[in-house]
């Protein structure tokens, strides 16, 4: 009974399971085993619980799958864009890729992790995607960043993207101007930089590649081949690059 509930369950829900044709079943033996299927699942509730469990399982498999083949088509947008910032080792062995929102809550806890991550092992290649997506103050700050390292350079987007990701108050032209003051650069030029269309091509392509990749949120990773839609302790991120490294 438990075998023959379990395949009709998952034939209902499209999965692969045991042969099974409830179509072939008459009105009187469909009613009997109806009945049946209701009192075996008063008596084992559980077993619902395991059709959940197996069906969320597949479901994953099938996501990771599915992003696995996207990784491979888009790697070229997500491994060599000259307009993403490169950090860490530029010749390392394994590229980290982030997608990342200053606004969002969890790419500022995840932030030190990645740092950690890239230090401690000094042989990943880091690329940043500004992704703002949470509104007006994200979409300043991504401009912002972006501004300064097409007038600055790397080193002064590095500063930039290290102070934003911390900041603490509201994001607004005075306050990105008196951030450019501090970080020693042309605050005036920056700010009008921010609506060239030199930056607004970066963030169109960057949300282009997002929505070809259907990324809906913050931080969403590309570890070698895998993506990881969503914070990873530092552990966790770990364990996934050595197994991108076939460890």
């Amino acid at each position: 009974m438990r075998a023959l509930l379990l395949a009709t369950l998952m034939s209902a829900t499209a999965l692969p399971a045991l042969a099974f044709d409830p179509a072939a079943m008459s009105e009187a033996e469909k009613e009997a085993f109806g009945q049946a299927v209701r009192a075996y699942l008063l008596e084992n509730p559980e077993v619902l619980q395991e059709v959940v469990s197996e069906l969320e399982s597949r479901q994953q498999a099938q996501q990771a799958s599915s992003d696995t083949e996207m990784v491979q088509t888009y790697a070229d947008a997500l491994f060599n864009d000259p307009n993403s910032w490169v950090s860490g080792n530029p010749e390392g062995d394994l590229v980290l890729v982030e997608f990342m929102d200053y606004r969002c809550g969890y790419c500022r806890k995840a932030y030190d992790e990645v740092e950690e991550l890239i230090s401690s092992d000094g042989n990943i290649r880091f690329v940043v995607k500004e992704y703002p997506i949470l509104g007006e103050e994200s979409e300043l700050s991504a401009r912002f960043a972006i501004a300064v390292r097409q007038i600055a350079g790397d080193k002064a987007y590095e500063a930039a993207h290290d102070a934003l990701i911390t900041f603490r108050g509201d994001v607004t032209p005075d306050s990105l101007a008196r951030l450019a003051n501090d970080l020693g650069v042309d605050a005036k030029a920056v700010l009008a930089r921010m609506t060239a269309p030199e930056v607004e091509a970066v963030i169109a392509a960057n949300h282009a590649l997002g929505q070809q990749m259907q990324i809906s949120g913050t931080p969403t990773f590309v570890v070698g081949g895998q993506m990881l839609r969503g914070y990873v302790p530092l552990d966790g991120m770990r364990q996934i690059v050595s197994e991108e490294r076939g460890g």
